[in-house]
């Protein structure tokens, strides 16, 4: 078969800079008026995704954005006509699109605006010495501009064990107010100027979902977790939003250059939801977006209103064009690493030294409101995704799913928890029992700070056995999704099926029980393709290369499914189509520009000045 330049350099021009095309509200199941092919990849691996059909090594994409044929090469070339774009894969794995089901691409967004500390491990001395230089390249906001900094790493400050305090921040030299936005998105970390501002003291109530740290004075730290974050970030200025919208739609280029063609936006209001909007009017959505509306502690209280306002938002917003409405989220609880050891347990935490201790976290929503809730939306129409990283949260989430089960008789509305980074034995077959999706973010699953020093000591070896239990999920029966939680983390899917299989993954320090939970690499593909597809009940649409489903495909420059596991990480992608439409080329300069943004991200957040003075991995959970 011939091989043909590929002529869209035009079609990514008209795109903008960002060189992204827009979906115009995917094709769905219009028959193609003509036999030729839109575009043909030959000489490829194809991964299907499906079981039962014979190898392929080309895939023919329709004129109606939908695949038109999946064989070999040879068989394909009557697809070829005189227009037909044809593409030489170069023995490069041709499979679906990746399908992220737990993201944050707004608050991507939204910190590429800001400085950032890239997660490191840093003493208190060489923190300040970093904050100062970030102080300095914004001289002109002294002395009321707040001073905001993200990828904080809440279990950095060197040595292990040191506490964050506000004294530790009023020693900078200004008098602005400081914020630390924490990594893994539920602590922020205050200057005394901030708690001023923020009317936080000792007598300050804590809200619902929040925990406003103290000293053993009674007085507060500095430090606020979860939803007693928004008591300081409220008196953030919002950052401009023609330079919001501008950064989001870089990041969902970056996005496309990285493979992924849907995405569920885990924790959406109005204010993401404008963003959204924007951009679709603009041309620069090029995925679909499965927007997961919050639904706070609060109001999962009171199901008829959390409801009503989930029909709202979907009233408002469900008009804009690559958006598909039906999920919302709750958190459940926190994250588990000390020293925030918010994530809620089923027995207690243990100190430093190994003993029981009387905390067992925090449970956000109990299991009796969490099913009633989970009923309402269910009866409506609506599935959950519930946030749930210790496994007190995770029971809590499957008990309150089976209340639903029962009181509605609902089923194949695939609720999901996610994360599950610690799941008791005896919850294991209760997912495929109710048919609940565990969406899990397998490039935590490996030996580091996160998972060894701030954790092992305090949960003691017979439960940390059970972190991110995939392949005993799946034996059970599960089906599994996959998520990036991005930017909790650098995108880097590549990284995130590789570390699926081998527990180590890229910056591991050594496997995290590869031989009891390591996934086969098909599964582990699987997982971030046709399983989130079924997650966000797509798989009829796509998730799989199939006669009839959307053109959701990435071309990569290697065989995936042959290649070291190793090299999995740094497979680069050749192009990405979304319903038929290209909105990545390698080739292209727009793709080029994409895609040194996402190789600069993989190796750290951006710094505006010498933040990485220990390198640090962002740990469990994050944005939610």
């Amino acid at each position: 078969m011939p091989s043909a330049h590929i002529p869209r350099r035009t079609l990514l021009a008209a795109a903008g800079a960002t060189g992204v095309v827009a979906l115009a509200g995917v094709p769905e199941a219009a028959a193609s008026p003509r036999r030729s092919a839109a575009l043909v990849v030959h000489n490829a691996r194809v991964f299907s995704g499906t079981r039962g059909h014979a190898p392929a090594r080309a895939v023919a994409v329709g004129r109606d954005g939908k695949i038109l044929a999946v064989g070999r090469d040879a068989a394909l070339k009557r697809f070829i006509g005189r227009d037909t774009e044809v593409v030489d894969g170069r023995g490069g794995t041709l499979m679906s699109g990746i399908h992220d089901g737990h993201a944050h691409p707004m608050g991507a967004a939204d910190r590429s605006l800001k400085p950032s500390l890239a997660g490191a491990e840093q003493t208190v001395e060489e923190l300040r010495k970093t904050l100062t230089e970030f102080l300095k390249d914004s001289n002109d906001q002294e002395p009321d501009g707040w001073l905001v900094v993200e990828d904080w790493n809440p279990v950095g400050l060197l040595p292990h064990g040191t506490a964050p305090h506000h004294s530790m921040l009023d020693a900078l030299p200004t008098r602005r107010p400081v914020a630390l936005i924490g990594g893994d998105g539920h602590n922020l970390w205050v200057n005394r100027r901030g708690l001023d501002i923020a009317g936080i003291t000792a007598s300050t109530p804590e809200p619902a979902g929040g925990k406003i740290v103290k000293g053993p004075d009674g007085k507060p730290s500095g430090v606020l977790k979860d939803d007693a974050q928004p008591l300081v970030t409220r008196h953030i200025p919002a950052p401009d939003r023609e330079q919001l919208v501008a950064a989001a739609a870089r990041i969902f280029a970056e996005a496309a250059a990285s493979g992924i063609t849907t995405f569920m936006e885990a924790v959406v209001g109005k204010g993401e939801l404008s963003v959204y909007q924007a951009l679709s009017e603009r041309g620069a959505l090029p995925q679909r977006v499965v927007p997961a509306l919050r639904i706070d502690s609060d109001l999962a209280k009171d199901p008829a209103a959390a409801v009503e306002f989930a029909r709202k938002l979907r009233g408002d917003f469900g008009g804009v064009r690559g958006l598909r409405f039906g999920t919302v989220k709750v958190f459940l609880d926190g994250v588990i690493e000390y020293p925030a050891q918010t994530a809620a347990l089923l027995k207690p935490y243990l100190d430093k030294d190994g003993r029981p201790t009387d905390h067992r976290g925090d449970l956000y929503v109990s299991a009796a409101d969490y099913g009633r809730l989970t009923a309402a939306f269910n009866e409506d129409g609506w599935q959950m995704h519930a946030h749930a990283i210790g496994d007190r949260a995770v029971r809590t989430s499957l008990d309150g799913y089976a209340y639903a089960l029962r009181a509605t008789g609902a089923r194949g509305l695939r609720n999901t928890t996610a994360h599950l980074q610690l799941v008791d034995p005896a919850d294991l077959p209760r997912f495929a029992r109710l048919g609940v999706i565990p969406c899990m973010q397998l490039q935590w699953a490996t030996r580091n700070t996160w998972t060894m020093d701030a954790l092992l000591p305090y949960i003691g070896a017979g439960r940390h056995r059970w972190q991110y239990p995939a392949r005993s999920l799946e034996r059970h029966g599960a089906r599994l999704a996959g998520g990036s939680d991005w930017p909790v983390d650098p995108l880097q899917v590549w990284n995130q099926v590789r570390t699926a299989v081998d527990r180590f993954g890229d910056e591991g320090e050594g496997d995290l029980y590869r031989e009891q939970e390591g996934l086969s690499r098909s599964s582990a593909l699987l997982m971030h393709t046709l399983g989130t597809a079924r997650q966000l009940r797509m798989d009829h649409l796509t998730g799989s290369v199939e006669t009839g489903k959307s053109a959701d495909l990435v071309l990569l420059d290697r065989d995936v499914t042959r290649c070291p596991v190793a090299d999995i990480s740094s497979s680069e992608v050749r192009l990405t189509l979304t319903g038929g439409t290209v909105v990545h080329d390698a080739d292209s300069s727009a793709g080029r520009a994409a895609a040194a943004r996402v190789t600069r991200a993989a190796a750290g957040p951006r710094l505006t000045a010498q933040a990485a003075v220990h390198g640090g991995r962002h740990g469990s959970c994050g944005c939610g």
